[in-house]
């Protein structure tokens, strides 16, 4: 995936949105996002996708 130069991140080690070049080392974002308001969301939308994937995997494997 090519990503645009107007790409939005967020930054777990600073807690607060990059934009485009202006990124840190990309070992610390979370991303990429088309919108500020998305990266700024970034780790209640990572927390939400982790509890929906745990959800799946007790499924799968019959703990339900």
């Amino acid at each position: 995936m090519e990503v645009s130069r107007m790409a939005y991140w967020y930054n777990v080690d600073t807690n607060s949105v990059e934009q485009g070049d202006e990124t840190n080392s990309k070992s610390y974002l979370l991303g990429p996002y088309a919108t500020e308001a998305e990266a700024r969301n970034a780790l209640d939308t990572a927390h939400a996708k982790s509890e929906k994937w745990d959800e799946e995997d007790r499924e799968f494997e019959g703990d339900n």
